[in-house]
């Protein structure tokens, strides 16, 4: 255990979610298992518990359950996963559930928590969950102790997340720089006041509470104010890991509540449990109405007890902490229920497994003993009592420090406003192609002002910028002469390369930047898109028998805005071609090279390769096509992604899935799509069966290419990114058939 005594003033309530993590490893015979950090504030005042739990062999028949508990991985054939392209796919929002916070309270239903005294000493919580609200600094101190009850709300962030949480818009810029200029006054308005704490650990090795534990808790001391109290090796049993729930917290809680000092009243500050560890903080009844903020933090401490000693010995972890002199016998192993040392067949030396660290300021170690009279356990429980200097705040000097800080801040806002100059305001992105991201940046530098920014929708519009635009980052907060680099990303992907090849949509945005308190500033995006086979209609690039980058703008526009025909009725000068050259150009490829390739479809190609892909079926430069298998395999994919009209069309969807499983009907079906749609088809599975007749060396069969072609070739006509799981289902059905029997 361990005590940090460094300095932190707090003043906000806000409720918190807790999280812990667990680690093990295997050394030789040993097995450690580290626990949490728990971090709580007496108004400017920092107190740090970190608990390490040694385990024996009943640990290694845990991992054996958690071995035999996961089966593995599912061996269903995946969809394939083209990780450089999942920064750019569309893929629709995730929206999290905010966690509201609560009053902590004793868990499993515990009966301990209630609004009177409960004759130990000990003060309990009324009930209620509710949400905290942010006070305001003029009346901070204000509310009465009748308010407090024996419970301290805590925090909704973590240490870590204290920088983040100010650039929310809840916290004001106001009330930023107020904070930011009352810690660098916090000597004005404090003064030290020393406070008592008692820090105790027991190693209870998995046992109920059999006596009481005064002789440890309140034997000969004057009434702490504040309690820190931690146990190891709470619950042994593999329901504890499992469910994290046991009932050896209540009885211990219980226990230590009934434990505390006869002569003062105490409220429960926080319960944390972590498998087998637990952690308990007390406060005298009288300084709870003091206690602004309580935090909860894990912090990945590595394991091994011979390793969390080298790790000692190198100074990289414990740096700075002291630990009192030694001064009493060694805390295990005893034999349960006497003094009397190990007579096991181990019969283990005696050890002081069971120690307190502390650092700090203002701190003075009073005392540092065990407790001989606790026979429960074959560990004995440690105890140490601290002197701790805490910052008290002077509420008048706070006020009048408060005061002048605002008065200060009134002139300066009255006196001016945010403003801040660009580098560059008109950016041109030359030649943009289809899924090469192109960056254009600026640097924005801020006045004297500190100021938030953030770019904003423009009038009727749903966001600040088109959808092959974004600004990285879109709003944060600049210090007073201070710089920041904007980046716009463009990218164009298979949802906007269809309007830009039909001339719907241009390289056409203006954005917004916006000031808090200051002005708008109008960036100027434009530049020339380079039309693609890729987000092009299938009969669209039946029409076009030359690269479609050797076709004037206006004939693209025409032929990609040409409406879908069931047949070709004449009306147009050139004959159409059957399929897409571009199609045939990548199967082709694969026909001749790729047949009896290893994992087609299923690994990803390379993106370099990808773009000089593009860039042959565009210029119908196909001679000069270089790439690995892969790639070639991955472009044939993103075409098919690309079509905004899918091969099997949107308005069959729901007969083929309503046909699966009776192939008659299912050929009816393609029978009835559009002539160029029904040829791209008919190709695609005779492309497909002639990869099936060399699986023994490519591995494929019609499982993984039904799964991987399925959500492909049939889409879901209300746009969803996936398919429900049915639907999954007999969309791969469907094309299942086609890779099983004669087309």
């Amino acid at each position: 255990m361990a005590i940090t005594g460094d300095d932190v003033s707090l003043d906000q309530i806000v409720p918190i979610s807790q999280d812990f993590t667990l680690k093990e490893v295997f050394p030789d015979g040993e097995l450690y298992i580290l626990g949490s950090d728990v971090t709580v504030q007496l108004d400017t005042v920092e107190l740090s518990l970190v608990f390490q739990l040694p385990f024996g062999s009943h640990t290694r028949i845990f991992l054996q359950e958690v071995a035999r508990a996961c089966p593995g991985l599912d061996s269903a054939p995946q969809d394939p996963q083209f990780l450089w392209l999942s920064r750019y796919r569309c893929t629709e929002p995730q929206l999290e559930s905010p966690t509201p916070g609560a009053w902590n309270s004793a868990p499993g239903g515990s009966n301990c928590d209630n609004s009177r005294p409960n004759g130990k000493g000990l003060l309990v919580d009324p009930s209620s969950r509710g949400q905290d609200k942010p006070e305001n600094l003029l009346t901070r101190q204000t509310k009465s102790k009748s308010e407090i009850t024996d419970m301290v709300r805590s925090s909704t962030i973590t240490v870590s997340d204290k920088a983040h949480i100010l650039t929310m818009q809840k916290f004001g810029l106001r009330d930023t720089i107020v904070k930011s200029h009352l810690v660098q006054k916090e000597e004005d308005y404090t003064y030290i006041q020393n406070f008592r704490f008692f820090v105790g650990t027991y190693n209870v090795n998995g046992q109920s509470p059999k006596e009481g534990l005064r002789p440890w808790l309140s034997h000969g001391i004057q009434a702490p104010d504040v309690y820190c109290v931690g146990f190891q090796e709470l619950d042994l049993s593999k329901e504890a890991f499992f469910f994290h729930d046991t009932p050896k917290e209540e009885e211990w809680f219980k226990a230590v509540s009934e434990g505390l000092h006869p002569d003062a009243k105490y409220a429960k500050v926080k319960l944390i449990r972590l498998v087998g560890i637990m952690l308990l903080l007390y406060v005298k009844q009288e300084h709870a109405a003091y206690i602004s903020e309580v935090e909860a933090e894990t912090v990945g401490t590595g394991i091994m007890g011979r390793m969390l000693k080298i790790q000692v010995a190198a100074k990289t972890v414990f740096e700075g902490f002291t630990e009192g002199e030694l001064t009493f016998q060694p805390t295990y192993k005893y034999d349960t229920g006497s003094d009397d040392w190990d007579t096991s067949e181990k019969c283990r030396a005696p050890a002081w497994c069971d120690r307190i660290l502390w650092k700090g300021k203002n701190i003075t170690q009073l005392s540092y003993q065990s407790h001989m009279a606790l026979k429960t356990s074959d560990h004995k429980p440690v105890s140490s009592e601290f002197d701790i200097g805490v910052k008290v705040i002077n509420e008048e000097l706070y006020r009048k420090t408060l005061e002048e800080i605002v008065r200060s801040l009134d002139k300066m806002e009255n006196a001016s406003i945010p403003s801040v100059s660009l580098s560059k305001r008109e950016f041109y992105f030359q030649n943009v192609k289809y899924m090469q991201l192109q960056v254009e940046s600026f640097k924005i530098h801020n006045g004297q002002v500190p100021c938030q920014f953030e770019f904003i929708n423009k009038p009727d519009e749903e966001s600040y910028c088109k959808q092959w635009l974004n600004a990285n980052p879109s709003k944060g907060f600049l210090l007073p002469d201070s710089d920041i680099e904007i980046e716009l990303e463009l990218f164009v992907n298979k949802t906007t390369a269809t309007k830009l090849n039909s001339g719907e949509d241009k390289i056409e945005d203006i954005l917004v930047l916006h000031l808090d308190r200051g002005k708008d500033y109008f960036l100027s995006v434009s530049g020339n898109y380079l039309p693609s086979c890729f987000g092009s209609p299938i009969h669209t690039l039946c029409y076009m028998r030359e690269p479609i980058l050797d076709l004037p703008p206006e004939v693209i526009s025409e032929l990609t805005l040409m409406p879908v025909q069931t047949e070709d009725d004449g009306s147009r000068l050139e004959t159409p071609m059957d399929i897409p050259k571009e199609l045939w150009m990548m199967v082709d490829y694969l026909y001749r090279n790729a047949v009896q390739q290893e994992d087609l479809f299923q690994q990803p190609g390379l993106r370099l390769e990808f773009e000089h892909i593009r860039d042959c079926l565009d210029t119908g430069m196909i001679d000069n096509l270089s790439a690995s298998n892969h790639s070639v395999a991955e472009a044939l994919l993103l075409f098919l992604e690309s079509l905004p009209e899918p091969v099997i069309c949107n308005s069959a969807y729901h007969n083929c899935l309503e046909s699966a499983g009776n192939y008659p009907a299912s050929k009816q079906v393609i029978s009835t799509l559009p002539t160029f749609h029904k040829n791209v088809f008919n190709y695609l599975m005779a492309f497909l069966q002639e990869l099936l007749k060399n699986s023994a060396k490519n591995h494929l069969d019609e499982n993984i290419l039904a799964s991987i072609f399925g959500s492909l070739l049939l889409r879901n006509p209300a746009g969803d990114q996936k398919l429900e799981m049915t639907e999954k289902k007999k969309a791969q059905e469907f094309i299942h058939q086609f890779l099983c029997n004669p087309l």
